[in-house]
C-alpha cells in the first residue's frame, strides 16, 4: 500500500492505493494530523482489497472526526471494496460516494 496525504487548511485528502493490510493500516493512521482538520476524504480508487485492519483503520477516523465535530468521505470505492463496507455495515455509518 502507498498514500499520500494533501492537506489544505482543515481539510485533508488522503489517497491510497494498493491493499490495505495488517502491516500497512497502522502506519496510515498514524500518519493522518487530526490537529484542527475538519473534513478528512480517503480516495479509494486504487484500493483493490480492504482487510479487517484497514476496516478498523476507517471506524477508528469515523470516531475522531466525530469527537472533533468534523465529518470523513470514503469516495471512488470498487465494486468489491463497497461490497466489503456493506456486508460489514460500515454503508449504513460512514458518508460513502
Amino acid at each position: 500500500m502507498e498514500f499520500t496525504i494533501q492537506r489544505d487548511g482543515d481539510k485533508a485528502v488522503c489517497t491510497i492505493m494498493g491493499r490495505i493490510d495488517t502491516n500497512t493500516a497502522p502506519e496510515l493512521l498514524e500518519k493522518i494530523d487530526f490537529t484542527d482538520l475538519k473534513e478528512l476524504v480517503f480516495d479509494l480508487s486504487d484500493v483493490d482489497y480492504v482487510f479487517s485492519a484497514g476496516l478498523r483503520v476507517f471506524l477508528q477516523a469515523q470516531k475522531v472526526m466525530n469527537a472533533n465535530g468534523g465529518t470523513m468521505k470514503l469516495i471512488n470505492l470498487q465494486p468489491s471494496v463497497k461490497e466489503i463496507f456493506d456486508i460489514v455495515g460500515f454503508s449504513g455509518i460512514m458518508d460513502i460516494e
